[in-house]
């Protein structure tokens, strides 16, 4: 009987004491950590849906006191660019916005691509007219543009660039995020 009462005092102190190691031992194990390379998933900016919106564009109409001073500078090998006389756009970013960036250009950040590329990619872009909220302004004779009165946010410069020297050469399409915020004026080149 005492053998029986011993192992049963034994048995009623492993078990707790099993529990704490078992405890122990789940705070030691591996964790799985972050996904091998190439197994990530795309930035939720490039990639589902994206649903044009004007409410989203209503920040990018408020007036604001920043500014936008850029100048193309855009080489292609030995050959410079130029912009002179060349639209420049001023999209406000938005989910639909970034979303169309990276269809048409395979960057939200920045692209030079060929222009008949970016025209070919329009019809897999998302639908939706963002024409009321874009600033438009020309580049100059000297490949500059500038922008004033901008609220804070984050835009998308556009523009067309052909060869200097070959003005009926090949038309590169250029893009690049830009940030407005302080009352300063961004310096940008394409």
């Amino acid at each position: 009987m005492a053998y029986k009462l011993a192992l049963a005092m034994n048995r009623s102190r492993l078990i707790p004491t099993l529990g704490l190691a078992a405890l122990a031992l789940s705070a030691c194990a591996p964790t799985l950590g972050p996904p091998p390379p190439g197994r990530r998933a795309p930035p939720p900016a490039a990639s589902g849906p994206a649903n044009f919106s004007a409410a989203d564009f209503a920040w990018s109409q408020a007036p604001g006191r920043n500014g936008i001073q850029g100048t193309l500078t855009y080489r292609n090998g030995a050959g410079g660019y130029t912009c002179a006389g060349s639209g420049v756009v001023l999209t406000p970013e938005t989910p639909w916005s970034r979303r169309r960036m990276n269809v048409l250009y395979g960057s939200t950040e920045r692209a030079a691509l060929p222009a008949e590329e970016v025209r070919r990619r329009t019809p897999s872009a998302p639908a939706g007219d963002a024409g009321p909220f874009v600033k438009r302004t020309t580049c100059d004779a000297t490949s500059r543009f500038s922008f004033q009165g901008l609220p804070n946010g984050a835009w998308y410069v556009i523009t067309i660039a052909r060869p200097a020297a070959q003005p009926q050469g090949g038309t590169i399409a250029l893009m690049r995020r830009v940030v407005t915020r302080g009352g300063r004026v961004t310096q940008v080149t394409l």
